[in-house]
């Protein structure tokens, strides 16, 4: 039997994907978004011997758009490399996070994990009456009647939600075509599956998110042998030894400019961030 399908001392990569999904990046908080995921998942899928790649998921979701890109990398490198990809959901894969879960072959969570939420939201706040209490004006100069929209600082114009909420239909049904063709027909016909509900993974497993329920480290053993073993894939390192957030990081530009603005950003940061975890009681 060739090495790759041996059950004797199989080796798994793993690879960890933790917290929200945000283009950029969080300078406090670690997240996710192809930048920093792609350098990890090239590094998994390379390992020869593997005939598997198993993927640790815990997010509540964020930017569709990085989630569909981490989805499509993790799919090219399974087919180019020729791997099955296990994916295994921790707390939670919800929204965006159940995305990225979709490029799994199998996804298997706990029975109290948190799956689904396959919808869109957008969020904000609005403040028309702040600056007239604290006497500033607000000016704004533009060419192109719709180039200014959704103005915090200005009452909200219903032409103005109707254009979003079309924009979150288009990119709800992208999400919708995903799941059905990486799910199939296993499924079910529960007109709630797109409503944008979260279940556990008890739930997930009949509805036909999820594959079923176990935890990685019995899953990769039942299928490889008991002395199969996994390897955690973890990010390169750069200066002093620092976890490098994304491709082209420069750990030294823009210090003193973090720094004066630490205080604010990391506390924006963690409500933007707790605010995206609270929605799945988590």
């Amino acid at each position: 039997m060739p090495k790759r399908f041996r059950k004797e001392g199989v080796s798994i990569p793993v690879v960890r994907l933790q917290g929200p999904i945000m283009a950029g990046g969080g300078q406090f908080r670690p997240t996710l978004n192809i930048a920093t995921v792609a350098p990890v998942l090239d590094k998994a899928f390379a390992i020869k011997d593997a005939p598997a790649v198993a993927i640790s998921i815990n997010s509540p979701g964020g930017s569709p758009v990085q989630s569909r890109l981490i989805f499509q990398r993790i799919r090219d490198l399974a087919a180019e490399k020729n791997k099955r990809v296990l994916v295994f959901v921790e707390d939670v894969a919800a929204s965006g996070g159940y995305m990225i879960a979709l490029a799994g072959d199998e996804i298997f969570a706990d029975p109290t994990s948190i799956v689904g939420s396959i919808g869109v939201v957008s969020g904000g706040f609005g403040f028309p009456e702040l600056l007239r209490k604290i006497g500033v004006e607000r000016r704004v100069y533009t060419a192109g009647e719709n180039k200014v929209i959704l103005d915090p600082f200005k009452p909200e114009r219903e032409s103005d939600i109707e254009y979003l909420k079309s924009l979150q239909v288009e990119i709800h049904d992208v999400f919708i075509g995903m799941v059905k063709e990486r799910r199939g027909t296993r499924l079910t016909s529960d007109p709630d599956i797109f409503s944008g509900l979260f279940w556990t993974g008890q739930r997930g497993v009949a509805l036909g998110l999820i594959d079923g329920l176990a935890d990685m480290r019995g899953e990769i053993r039942r299928r490889y042998g008991a002395t199969a073993k996994l390897q955690l894939i973890s990010p390169t390192r750069g200066l002093f030894g620092r976890k490098i957030p994304g491709v082209g990081a420069d750990l030294l530009a823009g210090a003193a400019e973090r720094a004066a603005g630490a205080g604010v950003g990391a506390l924006v940061e963690t409500a933007e961030e707790k605010a995206l975890w609270a929605r799945y009681g988590r």
